[in-house]
């Protein structure tokens, strides 16, 4: 299945089912006002969508409208959790090094994760609003998977049939406000402001056999001002998979139905496959020239984050947004 929910007006937005090719979509209030209900209720409500959604592919439901991404919010507009990972050990290891900064041995061996601000995600069309462009703004894309509820001290074996949906992220940083923040030793806070999500969340099984191992086996696309900034494959170079995340943060705790894990930085080894953030290009670029020569974003410029099936056509519809100026 695929699902998104629209602005309403309403804080968590209206649940609507979307069809595979993205051309049309129902809202479902019989069954589910909000993906979160939707999510709370998961083994219930879930038969009585997939109905639904084969009619709906059919094209024989008489309430169907056009699927209209520029009306999405995030697929949840708002989460009770929130958490990244740093998947990606090589981004990892470039971006550490980018400030100076050791990588552990145990960053191959125990994930890194931080826990986000999950009470205001920007819209997957709406624009990314920060007061200065000092900060060092950049992009980070990612792919994300939503849970049911977890119990704690879930094993890696157990932990993949609790993964219900998967998304695509912007897990927008601030570079220059990094360093003075970690090193005042407890995490990320005003370097981490609100991430993004695509319009659409799907079903694992969309993705037929490029879900396997619990990870994403295609590229991730990103634009940067129309022009293609990287495509790694999310399939390859990830330390640890979606199922190993998950034990690791259900090791104190368990997480809610709606929980977000996001993967981190999709990265290759694969240089020729470009970066998914401007923080691995500048690090890349100082190895190689002694500095970097690519600038952090500035007001007006563009990311557009996508990924396409086998057919090119587009999976979660597509992140697109523009960064400016916040007035307050």
């Amino acid at each position: 299945m695929k699902l998104a929910s629209y602005n309403n007006g309403r804080r968590d937005g209206q649940l609507m089912l979307v069809s595979k090719d993205l051309t049309k979509a129902v809202a479902v209030p019989a069954i589910a006002h909000t993906m979160q209900q939707l999510l709370d209720a998961w083994d219930l409500l879930q038969p009585q969508l997939q109905e639904l959604y084969e009619a709906l592919n059919q094209g024989v439901l008489d309430n169907a409208v056009d699927f209209d991404e520029s009306k999405c919010l995030s697929p949840l507009p708002r989460a009770y959790q929130w958490a990244d990972g740093s998947a990606y050990v090589n981004h990892v290891e470039l971006v550490r090094k980018a400030r100076g900064a050791e990588m552990p041995e145990t960053f191959w061996t125990d994930p890194l994760v931080y826990q986000g601000g999950s009470d205001s995600f920007i819209a997957p069309k709406a624009d990314i609003e920060l007061a200065s462009e000092e900060w060092g703004i950049d992009f980070e894309s990612e792919v994300a998977v939503i849970t049911d509820d977890v119990p704690m001290g879930i094993d890696e074996a157990s932990a993949e049939k609790h993964i219900k949906l998967l998304m695509l992220v912007n897990d927008v940083s601030l570079r220059n406000l990094i360093p003075a923040e970690l090193a005042k030793g407890f995490g990320f806070f005003q370097s981490k402001p609100s991430s993004s999500f695509s319009p659409v969340a799907v079903t694992p099984d969309e993705l037929g056999d490029k879900w396997h191992e619990s990870k994403v086996h295609l590229p991730l696309i990103t634009h940067l001002n129309n022009e293609l900034f990287g495509k790694p494959n999310c399939g390859v170079d990830m330390t640890f998979n979606f199922s190993q995340l998950i034990a690791h943060f259900t090791k104190t705790r368990p997480l809610g139905a709606g929980a977000i894990i996001g993967s981190g930085t999709i990265s290759n080894y694969d240089r020729s496959a470009g970066s998914s953030c401007l923080a691995e290009t500048r690090m890349l670029e100082t190895i190689s020239d002694g500095k970097p020569s690519t600038s952090f974003m500035r007001f007006g410029d563009r990311v557009r984050i996508e990924m396409l099936d086998e057919n090119d056509k587009s999976i979660f519809g597509a992140i697109d947004q523009q960064v400016v100026e916040y007035k307050g």
